[in-house]
């Protein structure tokens, strides 16, 4: 009698879980489960039909390209050729009025000098200040934090309108309190070289010397938006041989005394018995799980910490758009100078395949990063805020036609300083059989997730097939 093949268990349905799973299938030889508490997939992805248009993400918009991982993974399950660009528009920064984005940035730190002498957004005592850098002594990286490296190196005009504008609106974050060891753009070019701007320039240069980087785009997406990206990926895993669960909440994780795990869920009766289990959950959720049995692993999962947003997103009147918006993706707002939106998307301007049918713009406004608390305001009063801030910042009291509002509680994983550390200790304290993956670990970005995955679901399928041997 053939004995039958090892089963996986992968707890979450966000893009982490199911590229895991699809990773699992398509080695064969291994079954593999998905199981979602809620009753959609997507995890902190989502999209939905807003102005006429089928999909307008209600979370993040796309992925970086020119990382391998979700490109490849988009080929995978059919979506390769659905990829679209951003429009070649440029974006801003508010601070007493909009600026132009300097040429050169790289995650806001400088690699061109000439942008950086002529911009607005910086006073001159700032523009002097920067330009320092190349003459500065090598800075440590050791407090690894973005915050006090970028201070150190530029001072803190660049910091706060450049740096922490872009990084803080990727990530949630509070840059002074945010690993630079966990982006790596920034990571590469803070260590191992005494000048950063100069660094930056030497790799501006050699990208712009290779015909292949300097032809593709930055980012991408698929038409339907990164929800219908999500979707496919569970297509994917369905047709692989794989099964997936929704409304399906587990509720423990227990050794089954024979080097095997049994999962409690709700609403399935038959066996849930797997040969290893992968945690593709928020950090907190994964602590609730294994608390009863690997108590050190969950105390240290539950030093995690998390940032709260909040999307909203609008159609606003063509009569009401003004001309001196035209040609930009949107604009972001330094910590400094932030009352309630951390950042506004011109989302129709960024996305052809987002423009409404009936005309007008679609508008996507942030809320909340970390130590901004947002969850606690009420719709109207979050509309309130942001109408008020757009009338600030860009001189228009918006009437829009349209408004969605979408809350993303503890979405946004922040990376402390030494955050490597923190992972390699939690990986340390689970047992042979039990993984994590997932934003909240190695990697915040769609690709970072994917990168993960994989190789999560590697040496999962490695473990379970020697263990069967």
């Amino acid at each position: 009698m053939t004995a039958p093949p090892p089963r996986v268990g992968v707890v979450g349905a966000g893009i982490s879980g199911l590229a895991t799973a699809l990773a699992i299938a398509d080695t064969g030889g291994v079954d593999v489960e998905v199981f979602e508490s809620a009753d959609r997939i997507g995890g902190k992805v989502d999209a939905s039909p807003f102005a006429g248009v089928d999909g307008v993400d209600e979370g993040a918009d796309a992925f970086l390209a020119r990382v391998p991982e979700a490109v490849a993974l988009a080929h995978r399950v059919g979506l390769g050729d659905d990829l679209v660009s951003p429009e070649p528009v440029g974006a801003a920064v508010w601070h007493d009025g909009l600026h132009p984005i300097p040429d050169g940035l790289m995650l806001g730190l400088p690699g061109r000098v000439r942008p950086l002498a002529t911009t607005g957004l910086l006073s001159w005592r700032g523009k002097a200040r920067a330009a320092l850098e190349p003459f500065l002594p090598r800075t440590s990286t050791d407090s690894d934090s973005i915050g006090e490296f970028v201070r150190a190196r530029f001072g803190d005009e660049v910091h706060e309108r450049l740096v922490d504008s872009l990084v803080g609106s990727i990530y949630a974050a509070d840059t002074d309190r945010f690993s630079l060891a966990e982006v790596p753009q920034l990571a590469a070019l803070a260590n191992g070289n005494r000048s950063v701007l100069l660094a930056a320039r030497r790799q501006r240069r050699a990208q712009a010397g290779t015909a292949t980087a300097a032809a593709s785009p930055i980012f991408a997406t698929p038409r339907g938006g990164i929800g219908a990206f999500v979707q496919a990926v569970a297509d994917a895993v369905v047709e692989a041989g794989g099964r997936l669960h929704t409304s399906t909440p587990i509720t423990s994780i227990a050794p089954d005394g024979h080097g095997r795990w049994t999962l409690g869920a709700v609403g399935i009766e038959e066996d849930r018995t797997f040969d290893a289990v992968v945690l593709a959950t928020p950090a907190a959720a994964a602590a609730s799980l294994i608390d009863a049995h690997f108590g050190d692993a969950a105390a240290l999962l539950r030093q995690a910490e998390t940032a709260d947003v909040i999307m909203v997103t609008m159609h606003v009147p063509a009569e009401q758009w003004p001309q001196h918006l035209r040609g930009l993706s949107g604009y972001l707002v330094p910590k400094p100078d932030q009352r309630s939106v951390t950042a506004a998307s011109f989302a129709s301007q960024k996305w052809g395949h987002w423009r409404p049918p009936a005309g007008g713009e679609i508008l996507r406004v942030s809320l909340g990063r970390d130590g901004q608390p947002v969850m606690h305001l009420g719709d109207d009063e979050i509309l309130s805020r942001v109408l008020d801030d757009l009338d600030h910042h860009v001189g228009v009291a918006f009437e829009p036609l349209e408004v969605r509002i979408t809350r993303w509680p503890a979405a946004f994983a922040q990376y402390r300083p030494h955050h490597a550390t923190w992972v390699g200790n939690v990986e340390a304290a689970l047992p042979d059989g039990i993984s994590v993956t997932g934003a909240g670990f190695r990697g915040i970005g769609l690709p970072a997730c994917v990168r993960s995955a994989t190789s999560v679901a590697a040496r999962t399928t490695a473990h379970v097939l020697t263990e069967s041997a």
